[in-house]
This record gives C-alpha cells, structure tokens and sequence, in this order.
C-alpha cells in the first residue's frame, strides 16, 4: 500500500474506542484461555468461563490500547498501522490513557472474582509484560519477540490455573503452555519476514538475525518450527492425553515443519505467508485436539 492510498477511515467514536481494543486478537486470546480452562477442569464452571471471557477480553484490550498509545508515533510510519484511531487521531490520547486504565481494571476484578487471585496475578502481570516491556524493547532489540512470547502464552496458565486443583492439572497447564510459547516464534518471524520493510521503517528490528531477511533468521525459525514435535509429545508422556489427540498434534507440528523447511530453502515472501497461515490454523487445532484428551 503506498502512502497515498492510506486514507482516513471513517470512524466513529464508539467504533474508535473499539479498535483500541483490537476485537479479534483479543477474542483469541481468550479462546486459549477458556479451551485450556476446559481442558483442565473436570467439572467446569459457567461463571469461571464468563469470568475468563469478560475478564480476559478486557485485559487483552487494555494491553493492546497501551500498546497503541506508546506506539502511536511509529504507527504513523507503518502502512499496516497508520489508520488506527490514535495516528489518524480520532482519539486523544489523554482519553485513550483513561480507557485503558478503566478496562484493565474491569478485567482484572472480574478476574480475581470468577476465577481467583492467581489468574488475576498472571493477567496484571501479562499486561505489564506486553504494554511496558516488550512494546519499548521493540524499538531496540530482537529479543522483543522472545519477552512478547511470555505475555502471549500466559492465557493458557491464566485458564488453566483457573480450573486446576491438583499436581497433575498444573502440569497440564504448564505444558500447554509451553506449546503456545514456543509456536509464537515461527507464527510471529514469519509475520515479520513479509512486513520487514514495514517494520523497518518504524525502526522494529524484529526477526531474530539483526541482518533481517538472511539465512540465520530463517534457521532459527525452522528450529523452533522443530522444537514443536517433541513438545506435543509430552501431554502424551505426562499421562493426560491419549494417543488420539497426540497423533493430531503431532500431524499439526509436522506440517508447520514441513513449511518451514520450504521457507528455509526458498526464502520468500510468499513461502513466509503460507507458513504463517499454517500456524494460524495449527494453534486451535492442536488446543481441541488436546482437549478431547482422547
């Protein structure tokens, strides 16, 4: 898109107030937090589910309307950002600011009330994490992307620790969280591999090799593409899924793989996209696949 061809949408304020929150990432946020609180829990709660949707739905928006306002200035810059509400300047930012402090605190007392002190805990904390550590480390360091995976795989403790009441359900927290963890690298480098020159111009280095676009970025995205395989065995090995789930997921981890031995050979633009639309599609897939626990 040139820069020509970015103009103005036509918002409105509510509509405005709304994007802040970025809807459709947050709401898949919040499937790994409720999907991971079904696969956990023995006997679900429905208000333990309401309070993990409204709850982390909040928390999620309030994190990316923070992200937003630290990044208004450098959204300006980027083609896939600059009709956001902040740099067309919809909203104030002094507005923005009060939005985000009143949702995050809506989130987080709903939270603590439905589903208790320690999911709280771990949403105030991913919040912190996401708007106030890895949102400036952007601008300075690769390992942005490596602080930014806690904060992105933390929903899955968040649900999970909602609904665990022993030794072995934390376990199975921990290991799923540990697979968002670490598919976050694949699904988010090769994102920045096709919006590289995007990114540049905001002044994100964000693939892993400070030389961008070369064969050491792409190596360490093909082994962390890799080390997906031996984690989707270890529910398995752990006792709390069958062979069922395990060979789906292992189906999933094999063709992220595949895709990404073909990006590390080809090195494209396009090898990048079909790579990241197969973790798109791989991290829900796995998460049902494993709540089944057949």
């Amino acid at each position: 898109m040139s820069t020509s061809s970015a103009i103005a949408l036509p918002y409105n304020k509510v509509f405005a107030f709304g994007m802040l929150l970025k809807p459709r990432l947050s709401l898949l946020v919040v499937f790994s937090a409720v999907i991971t609180y079904i696969t956990v829990t023995p006997q679900i709660k429905p208000l333990s589910v309401l309070g993990l949707s409204l709850g982390g739905f909040l928390i999620t928006g309030a994190a990316n309307a923070i992200n937003q306002i630290m990044e208004r200035s450098t959204d300006r810059l980027m083609d896939r950002t600059r009709n956001r509400p902040l740099p067309l300047q919809v909203i104030a930012p002094g507005a923005a600011v009060i939005f985000s402090i009143i949702i995050v605190f809506l989130g987080l007392a709903g939270l603590w009330f439905f589903t208790g002190m320690l999911p709280a805990i771990l949403g105030l904390i991913s919040v912190v994490l996401y708007a106030f550590v890895y949102t400036p480390l952007k601008l300075h360091s690769p390992l942005s992307v490596l602080v930014g995976a806690f904060p992105g795989a933390l929903p899955t403790l968040i649900g999970g620790f909602s609904g665990s009441s022993s030794v072995s359900q934390y376990q199975l927290s921990i290991l799923l969280f540990l697979i968002q963890f670490f598919w976050q690298f694949p699904h988010f480098w090769s994102l920045a591999w096709f919006n590289n020159d995007d990114y540049l111009r905001a002044g994100f280095h964000l693939l892993p090799s400070r030389g961008g676009k070369n064969t050491a970025s792409c190596f360490q995205i093909l082994l962390y593409s890799a080390f997906l395989l031996p984690l989707s065995v270890l529910p398995f090995a752990f006792g709390a899924v069958g062979l069922l789930s395990t060979s789906v997921v292992i189906l999933c981890g094999i063709a992220v793989l595949l895709q990404a031995y073909t990006f590390y050979r080809l090195k494209t633009d396009a090898q990048a996209k079909k790579l990241f639309f197969i973790t798109l599609i791989y991290l829900p897939l796995v998460q049902l696949a494993l709540m089944t626990r057949l």
